[in-house]
């Protein structure tokens, strides 16, 4: 601000000096020009009177000074001229001058020289013969004065300049310094020197309340936006109209697999995939997109929708969202209907077909037993099948956070009930089982379901073991927990078929699994119902020498009332 005043005060000295000059040189040049024609007049009058008393010799022996005196004939021939030969002169008749004189008495006419910057006024006078006496003398201009007089103005201007900054500069000072001093938030209405100021001030103190309080807001929303979007599991970009950055959350840099940093740089730098680019350029053209994006073996759905001002698009915004479970959901949704129609149907189509035979008569009366025996059988299969089936979507809603009644549970106790419950069923196929724990352990959980699971392993280790094969539970604790590892001496499952038999309708034997009357979905009732309890299911196993599951169950401490 002081620099500014400075330069202004300065300024304007100069301007005022140079006005001034300018307007004395031109009264200056303006008086001496009217002072010269007066003296032409005086001087040709004079000499007028003496040429019409003693003719042209009149002239002869006068000195003129600077002036210049001309005598012209009526016909416009120099007849004498005080600075040069007449004889060699040329005619005058067209001189603006002699033309007037010869027609009013009087003739006047200013000739300017560019060359020599000089004004040269000429003064006619008509005689008593005819003849025209001529006066002239050159006037200086006001730049060759300037000139002439460079040195002592140049010397003003020095003095002049130097007085002008030392004013500048005090007048400077004066108005800066209460201006620095002034406290805003001590005295916001202004300084008792300026007191035209106070409604300015008490402007800024307004403006200065009210950009501290919409900064307070902005900050507060940048925060709140950063918190929501930090916690979001979805990846969220923000992008201008040049694809670059404006802001992310750390969940999308995750997704991409890009670390931090990255803001102010294209988006595009952040994923090189066509998918990608596709999203980014047609969000930006304006339009919504969205697409799948395959990464490391996930599967990542983009979400892109323009950022518009009017008409105009300025931006975009993306959501990632990683979809890999949802789609594999999906997939083992459509494969289990496909599945359960096929299981269903089987059975059906028997029953239909036995039914049908016997409604027609067609069936001989002795093997009407036997069709009624298979019937009763596919229907018995078809119940087993729709009662596992509705029990796995049981379990699917519990572990997918229904939760359960938690009750203490004798695990001991419920392993020999399982076992002598499926003691017909291990006569039959000479299979004997044995439970190997202490005498009590227990656990808080669902007793349903931990029966469940503990039962179709024990049915499954049973159904696929050996004749004279052995079952054997073995129950073990631990302090945070209770481990149950069911080992059986069957046909085993090889290698390939490990990581897929706990998949719903999976057989690794289906002909076996047929004669033996199992759903396919007993180890998937397991896997579920071990994701209800919060429990890890372990399975090993070696083809013709047995397999072995371990259910590792979480044991919650007894409270304290206990």
């Amino acid at each position: 601000m002081y620099k500014r005043i400075f330069r202004s005060v300065c300024a304007t000295a100069l301007a005022v000096f140079a006005l001034s000059l300018v307007f004395v040189l031109g009264m200056l040049s303006q008086y001496f020009g009217q002072q010269l024609e007066q003296e032409l007049r005086t001087e040709a009058s004079y000499l007028a009177k003496g040429i019409d008393a003693a003719g042209e010799s009149f002239l002869d022996g006068l000195s003129y000074d600077d002036k210049r005196v001309t005598l012209i004939g009526g016909d416009g021939t120099v007849l004498y001229d005080s600075e040069a030969n007449s004889a060699a002169m040329e005619n005058h008749r067209d001189r603006e001058e002699f033309v007037e004189a010869k027609e009013t008495g009087v003739g006047e006419s200013v000739r300017y020289s560019r060359t020599l910057m000089e004004r040269t006024i000429y003064y006619a006078l008509r005689l008593e013969n005819g003849d025209v006496l001529r006066v002239s003398d050159v006037q200086e201009s006001v730049l060759t004065v300037l000139l002439r007089f460079a040195q002592p103005v140049f010397v003003l201007i020095l003095v002049v300049l130097g007085v002008s900054a030392f004013a500048a500069s005090q007048v400077s000072h004066a108005i800066v310094r209460p201006l620095n001093n002034m406290d805003l938030d001590e005295n916001p209405s202004g300084l008792e020197e300026y007191d035209e100021l106070a409604p300015l001030f008490l402007r800024i103190e307004h403006q200065r309340a009210t950009i501290e309080q919409q900064l307070e807001e902005a900050v507060k929303m940048r925060e709140e936006f950063r918190l929501i979007t930090e916690n979001m599991t979805e990846g969220f970009l923000m992008i201008d109209r040049g694809t670059n950055l404006l802001t992310y959350n750390s969940a999308a840099l995750r997704l991409l697999g890009v670390p931090e940093g990255a803001t102010g740089k294209s988006v595009l730098i952040l994923n090189r995939s066509e998918v990608f680019r596709t999203v980014v350029d047609e969000s930006l053209a304006g339009r919504h997109a969205e697409q799948n994006m395959e990464r490391s073996g996930r599967v990542y759905n983009l979400l892109a929708n323009p950022v518009l001002d009017g008409e105009r698009v300025i931006g975009a915004v993306i959501i990632i969202l990683d979809v890999t479970e949802s789609q594999q959901r999906e997939q083992l949704r459509r494969e289990f209907t496909a599945n359960v129609s096929h299981e269903l149907k089987t059975p059906l189509t028997s029953i239909s077909g036995f039914a049908e035979l016997m409604r027609t008569g067609t069936v001989p009366q002795e093997d009407v037993i036997d069709f009624s025996s298979r019937i009763y059988d596919e229907t018995q299969r078809l119940i087993t099948l729709v009662g596992d089936i509705i029990r796995l979507s049981e379990l699917d809603e519990r572990a997918q956070g229904g939760g359960f009644d938690r009750e203490k549970v004798d695990v001991t106790a419920l392993c020999e009930e399982i076992i002598d419950r499926l003691s017909a069923v291990a006569d039959r196929r000479k299979v004997v089982c044995t439970v190997q724990a202490p005498e009590s352990v227990l656990v808080e959980t669902s007793r349903r379901i931990l029966d469940e699971v503990i039962y179709n392993i024990c049915d499954n280790a049973i159904k696929y073991n050996k004749a004279e094969g052995s079952v054997r539970i073995t129950v073990t604790e631990a302090p945070a927990e209770v481990s149950i590892a069911v080992r059986d001496t069957g046909i085993g499952i090889p290698a390939e078929d490990q990581q897929r038999v706990f998949e719903r309708f999976y057989r690794v034997d289906k002909s076996h699994s047929r004669e033996i009357g199992g759903t396919g979905l007993g180890l998937a009732i397991v896997k579920h119902g071990a994701i209800a309890l919060g429990a890890s299911l372990h399975l090993e196993s070696q083809e013709g020498v047995g397999t072995t599951v371990t259910l590792a169950l979480p044991k919650l401490r007894p409270s304290k009332t206990e």
